[in-house]
């Protein structure tokens, strides 16, 4: 592996990574010394979540899937893409009882989704 690609495989989610623990760690300081409640901390720390899924919905696809057929694989990139904005902006505005079943919902129903094609994609071309 090449330094570009170790870069762009594993510098980018750590810094999401990162960051999110970074805002958690800031968001419950925050909330010990009574700038924050309890509830705010959640929906920032998995509103982040949903948008590390959404920023990363392009990159899992062309991962699983041959060079070849990576165009065919943003389709499935779209979806996690998707489900990651549903899933941190159902927990920034919906109440927090509905946010368990629906953002995580979404992004079940997009894992599956997702994986599906590509693995459908993948017999697809070994077929070829």
């Amino acid at each position: 592996m090449n330094d570009d690609a170790w870069k762009k495989e594993v510098i980018a989610p750590l810094a999401w990574g990162g960051g999110i623990v970074v805002v958690a760690l800031g968001s419950t300081l925050a909330r010990k010394l009574c700038y924050l409640d309890g509830d705010t901390v959640t929906r920032l720390v998995i509103g982040l979540t949903g948008l590390m899924i959404a920023a990363n919905g392009n990159r899992l696809p062309k991962v699983v899937v041959p060079n070849a057929y990576a165009q065919r694989a943003k389709r499935g990139g779209w979806a996690m893409f998707l489900s990651g904005l549903v899933y941190a902006g159902v927990f920034a505005f919906a109440p927090i009882h509905t946010t368990v079943a629906v953002g995580c919902g979404a992004v079940a129903a997009e894992m599956v989704v997702t994986l599906g094609y590509c693995l459908w994609l993948s017999v697809r071309v070994k077929a070829v």
